[in-house]
């Protein structure tokens, strides 16, 4: 049976770059469908014209809102391998055929686009900082390692797009998505992918607030299914801070016979807290682990 192939993409003003994204995309696609996440300007006029199906939402909803909107739709018409990338211009439509291939092939059922494992282009100092950051917190918080958690271009089968059952807002998705399917024993692989950052609208989203926003959902994700890495390892900080003031204090005290006020309180509110926090991880990875075998 011929694989029924459906591009997705997210687009929020993206007028100038949307038309020649679903240009390329359909060369390697059977449908294009574009999520206008409320923009102001012609995106969805342009899309159109280029001979995508277009969604236009009244507002702007946020990136994860639009692509389970896409995803949806992508259902009804009863695809079999979804991609999605992005409407800016920033991944070249022409590597679809890279992304897809495993899952033809048998060999995954999410296919990541990392810009990591070859250097295709000069990606800014400041983004692989970030990148790197977001994408080693969202492997603490799955079963899986990878180089690009945070890549919008991503391929994935039938089954992996059922199996996303979770509510997400803005632009943690791409982390949320790793660590649910990862859970749940879809295999994950990586192929290496451009990276393309002259693009217009560049910065639409201020990098920093953007990735400190993606960091924190992460965080909190991480949090919700690992609570004891989360609360213990900064319970373990806490004690240590804790155990160094107390050290601090005791060897002020060994040597004047005063005891500083500053170093004891700190020590004593380290302990405390670290203390606490390692309990509380304890307790909720317990809540976790009978949820786990509740839902079996």
């Amino acid at each position: 049976m011929r694989s029924n192939i459906i591009a997705v993409i997210p687009a929020y003003r993206e007028e100038i770059a949307v038309g020649s994204v679903v240009l390329k995309a359909k060369k390697h696609v059977d449908r294009v469908i574009v999520v206008d996440d409320g923009s102001p300007d012609k995106t969805a006029e342009v899309a159109e014209l280029a001979g995508a199906e277009v969604i236009k939402l009244d507002k702007n909803y946020g990136k994860a809102y639009a692509l389970m909107r896409g995803f949806e739709r992508a259902k009804e018409l009863g695809c079999s391998i979804i991609v999605m990338l992005d409407a800016d211009g920033q991944h070249d439509a022409d590597e679809i055929p890279l992304l897809i291939d495993p899952v033809l092939k048998g060999e995954a059922d999410l296919v990541i686009g990392s810009r990591f494992l070859e250097k295709k282009g000069k990606i800014p100092k400041y983004r692989t900082l970030g990148q790197k950051i977001l994408t080693f917190t969202t492997n603490l918080g799955s079963d899986i390692t990878v180089t690009d958690s945070q890549s919008g271009f991503r391929a994935m089968n039938r089954r992996a797009l059922e199996n996303l059952d979770f509510e997400s807002e803005g632009y943690s998705i791409e982390s949320e998505m790793i660590t649910h399917l990862s859970s749940k024993g879809f295999i994950i692989k990586e192929v290496p992918i451009s990276a393309i950052y002259d693009v217009p609208h560049k910065h639409k989203i201020n990098p920093f607030s953007h990735g400190f926003s993606v960091l924190n959902d992460i965080i909190g994700l991480i949090g919700y299914k690992r609570p004891l890495l989360l609360f213990g390892l900064a319970g373990f900080i806490f004690t240590v801070l804790g155990l160094a003031f107390g050290f601090w204090a005791f060897s002020v005290y060994y040597a004047t016979n005063k005891l500083p006020y500053g170093p004891s309180i700190g020590s004593a509110v380290f302990l405390i807290l670290g203390l606490l926090m390692i309990t509380s991880g304890l307790i909720l990875n317990s809540l976790v682990q009978m949820m786990k075998i509740y839902r079996k």
